[in-house]
């Protein structure tokens, strides 16, 4: 059973930012699966904001392209979200997702 254990959300100012963590406890699963981070907001579906492949591509939804950036440490096993210039609209609950596995979830509000 792999876990997949995120961190860094939270509450911040329009124009701040934030960095959320994702951390499997298999380092198999990251070297060969593609890592995307999902978000929900309230009464919304789940969409994809940012994917990175095994080989290292990305993908990234229109609305967070040149804000969002994601990237992945092996060592560590950790996948990280950097979100820049938040937007109220960027305010949902944020899932790691690899293969069949998802995080916890991470709430971020952006709001004044």
């Amino acid at each position: 059973q792999v876990q997949l254990v995120e961190s860094g959300g939270g509450l911040v100012q329009p124009g701040g930012s934030l960095r959320l963590s994702c951390t499997a406890s298999s380092k198999f699963i990251l070297d060969y699966y593609h890592i995307g981070w999902f978000r929900q907001a309230p009464g919304k579906e789940r969409e994809l904001v940012a994917r990175i492949t095994s080989g290292g591509s990305m993908y990234y939804e229109d609305s967070v392209k040149g804000r969002f950036s994601i990237s992945r440490d092996n060592a560590k096993n950790t996948v990280y979200l950097q979100m820049n210039s938040l937007k109220p609209e960027d305010t949902a609950v944020y899932y790691c997702n690899v293969y069949l596995y998802w995080g916890q979830g991470s709430q971020v509000t952006v709001s004044s």
